[in-house]
Formats: structure tokens, C-alpha cells, sequence
């Protein structure tokens, strides 16, 4: 009977010992899931505050992840490496050290790769390179991996590889100092991700400022466009005002010289002498074109509501009719926000162009303009000689015409151009040789009113 229950007592001492063990098994097991869950919402925190970041400090957001997470995973020293290839070097660019630990960043400067071989092979290979305890290493030299180690005091460490566009650009690690540390697998793949997270934040930055200079130059370049485009206009405006004065004289002379010697000179004579005066008005015409253009953005009378039905029948009139000229005006045209100036420029101009480039015996122009959705499409209509498609965007340069004869300065489909793209608008054509050319163009949506 007492052998029995000894055996009894072996067989609840066992069971006791099962449950208990399994018990401890499952708290342990229970305890790493609570450091994994916990591990991750500090890597979620971290990662959050990275997105929702401008990153104008990023030094100061960097060092604090890695404050976070060195004392997450019980290390002493927490840093960033970037490897240079060209120069098979590599540097300390970020370090967190604990209370009593000394900093190393400033010894860590250029670091030749073959010193750290191992890690970097490690690393070449898109994995960790962990220590657990780095006394057990080789005695391989003063240059071995051990006798870098030991002097800065570490027992343990892990690196991690941080890889941009399957490129390696370095590593993150992690020492401890005061007592050997392990690290799971798990938290191997937590580490892993903190490191992919590094590589975007700092893209994003580099990104960031690639963007912020980018803007910087297209502002300084902006700056020195419209500075030159003053100097521009300010040197037209003042050569041109300088020729004015030589041309009259020369005009003045020659008129009164003729005028003079008219009874002693014959025709033959004359003729070289009108040529003389021809030129000169064409001259004058061109500097007049030259003038306009560089002071079509440079008004500084205010903009007010102009009746279009007024301003085109104004412009009309003081221009010179052939009689075989017959323009027709639609009644209905538009009131236009904008400086009648400018407006009267693009219509003298534009039918000018249409009076000059006509070969029929009965010239016609028909101006109208056509209700477009919230704006209105303007047109100027004629019958005259037409222009090739060749020359459709090449009229609108300065200087350029379909002819070389007459009086015309090649300045006025320029002036029309840069009045219209200065209110935002825009301006087409569409020609056939011998038949006409009707030019169509608006003022943009902001300007035309009903």
C-alpha cells in the first residue's frame, strides 16, 4: 500500500511540473507577442509621424527614431552609415547614444569598407549582420573586426542594410554596451522595415529639395527674364526715339530740296529723291511698330468697360479708306474689360493687314465677334490674297511679312499677338491663296462681358 502511493505522489509531482512548465512556456510566449504588438505601434508612431512631417528638420526627427527605437530594443548606441562606393569608404551620418555612452560619430568618418568586410558582404546580400557577443569573435588583428569593436566597448551589435532601388546605400545599427543583447527574428523584420522607412523619409527630403531648387531657379530665372525684357523695352523705346529725330531732318531736307529745285529738276531727278522719301517713311513706320510693341505691357492708364461697337467704328474712322475698300461691322458686338488702347491696336492692325494684303477690285473686311460659352470668339474677315499654311505661325513674329513692298513695318501681326496673349487670349487664322483670311481670336475668359 505505501509503494502505491508513492508512486501516486511521483505521478501528481509530475503533473504538476508539466502544468507548470507549460504555463511558463506560455506566459514567455505571451510576453513576446506583447513586445512584437507593441515594437510595431512604436515603428506605426514613428512612421506617422514621418507622412505627417514637412521634414524641414530632419536631423532632429531622425535622431529621435533612433533614440526611440535604440532604447525599444535595449541598445546604447543607435547610428546611420552611408557607404561611398567610388571611394570604398564609409561614414557615421546619424548617432544616438545613451546617458553614459560616449559619442563615436566623429571617429567614425571615412571608414575604409574592407575594415568591415563581413557586415559588408552581409549587406551586399540584402541581410543583417548581428554580433550577439562580440567577445567570442576571432583575434584577428589590430585591423579585425573584434579589435574595432571591443575599444568602443560593444558586446553586441546588428547592422541592417538600407537598399534604395535594389541599390545599397548604406546600414542602420544598433551596439549595446552594457550587456550582450539577442534579437529575435521578428524583430530582425521590424528592423528591416525601420531601415526601408529611413531610405523614404530621407528620399522624400532629398526630393523635396531637388523641388525647392528647381522652383528657386525657375524664379531667379523668371526674375532675370523680366529684367531683361525691361532692358529690352527700355532700349527699343529709347533707340527708337533717338532715330526719330535724324529721320524728320532728313525728311524735312529733302522735301524742302525738292521743293526748292523742282523747276531745275527733271523727272529722272526727282525720282531717286521720292525713293529717298519713301524709305524714310518706311523707316518711320518701322520705328513707330518698335515703339508700340515695347510698350504694350507697360500701360499705365487703368482698364475700365469698353463698348466694342464704339471703339471699332472709332477705329475705322481714322484710318484712311480706298474707295474700293467696303467694311462691314456687326452691330452686335460686345463690351470687353480691358485699356481701349490695346484694343484699338489689335483692330487697326488686323484690318490694315487686311486693306494691304488685297488684290479684288472690291476689297471686303467683315468684322463680327461670336458668343463662345463664357467668352467671346472676335474675327476679322477679308477677301484679299490669302496666306500659305506655311506661314500661318510665322506672321506673328516681329519683322516678318508676306512682302517687301509698300509701307508695312512687319511689327503689326506682332503687336496684335502680344496684346492678346497679354490678356490671356489667343488668336488662329485660316487662309486660302487667292479666296481670303479670316482671323479669329479671343481676349480670354476674365475679359469679355456681354
Amino acid at each position: 500500500m505505501k509503494k502505491e502511493q508513492q508512486e501516486e505522489s511521483r505521478t501528481t509531482l509530475k503533473n504538476i511540473e508539466h502544468h507548470t512548465n507549460t504555463d511558463d512556456q506560455r506566459f514567455v510566449k505571451d510576453k513576446i507577442i506583447e513586445r512584437q504588438l507593441r515594437f510595431q505601434d512604436l515603428l506605426i508612431s514613428i512612421s506617422t509621424t514621418y507622412i505627417n512631417s514637412d521634414l524641414t528638420d530632419i536631423d532632429a526627427l531622425i535622431g529621435k527614431s533612433l533614440k526611440q527605437i535604440g532604447e525599444f530594443v535595449g541598445a546604447d548606441r543607435s547610428y546611420i552609415f552611408s557607404y561611398d562606393f567610388e571611394n570604398n569608404t564609409t561614414s557615421n551620418t546619424y548617432e544616438w547614444c545613451a546617458k553614459d555612452i560616449a559619442p563615436e560619430i566623429a571617429n567614425l568618418q571615412n571608414i575604409p569598407t574592407d575594415v568591415i568586410s563581413p557586415w559588408l558582404d552581409a549587406h551586399r546580400q540584402g541581410q543583417a549582420f548581428y554580433v550577439e557577443d562580440v567577445s567570442l569573435l576571432p583575434e584577428d588583428g589590430e585591423q579585425g573586426l573584434r579589435a574595432i569593436l571591443e575599444p568602443q566597448g560593444i558586446k553586441s551589435l546588428i547592422t541592417i542594410p538600407k537598399i534604395k532601388n535594389k541599390e545599397l546605400i548604406g546600414f542602420i545599427g544598433f551596439d549595446a554596451v552594457h550587456k550582450i543583447n539577442r534579437y529575435e527574428e521578428n524583430e530582425k523584420d521590424i528592423l528591416f522595415v525601420f531601415a526601408n522607412m529611413l531610405v523614404n523619409v530621407i528620399q522624400r527630403k532629398e526630393n523635396e529639395e531637388q523641388i525647392r531648387a528647381q522652383e528657386q531657379k525657375k524664379e531667379e530665372l523668371l526674375k532675370n527674364l523680366f529684367r531683361q525684357n525691361e532692358e529690352l523695352n527700355e532700349y527699343a523705346h529709347v533707340v527708337s526715339h533717338d532715330l526719330k529725330a535724324p529721320l524728320i531732318n532728313i525728311h524735312s531736307l529733302v522735301h524742302w530740296f525738292m521743293e526748292d529745285h523742282k523747276a531745275a529738276l527733271n523727272e529722272n531727278a526727282l525720282k531717286p529723291l521720292h525713293q529717298v522719301l519713301f524709305n524714310v517713311e518706311k523707316m518711320d513706320f518701322l520705328i513707330k511698330g518698335i515703339l508700340d510693341y515695347s510698350t504694350i505691357d507697360k500701360l499705365e492708364s487703368e482698364d475700365r468697360l469698353i463698348d466694342f461697337n464704339i471703339l471699332v467704328n472709332e477705329v475705322v474712322q481714322t484710318i484712311l479708306l480706298p474707295s474700293h475698300v467696303k467694311i462691314s461691322i456687326q452691330n452686335t458686338l460686345p463690351s470687353v474689360y480691358g485699356n481701349a488702347w490695346r484694343f484699338r491696336q489689335v483692330f487697326q492692325n488686323l484690318i490694315q493687314n487686311a486693306i494691304h494684303y488685297n488684290d479684288k477690285e472690291e476689297a471686303l473686311i467683315e468684322i463680327g465677334a461670336t458668343k463662345k460659352g463664357a467668352h467671346f470668339e472676335f474675327f476679322v474677315k477679308d477677301n484679299g490674297i490669302g496666306i500659305k499654311s506655311d506661314y500661318f505661325e510665322r506672321i506673328f513674329k516681329v519683322f516678318t511679312k508676306l512682302e517687301s513692298t509698300g509701307l508695312s513695318s512687319g511689327v503689326g501681326l506682332s503687336i496684335v499677338k502680344k496684346i492678346i496673349t497679354f490678356y490671356h487670349g489667343s488668336i488662329w487664322l485660316e487662309s486660302e491663296e487667292g479666296v481670303g483670311t479670316t482671323f479669329y481670336f479671343t481676349f480670354g475668359q476674365n475679359n469679355a462681358m456681354a
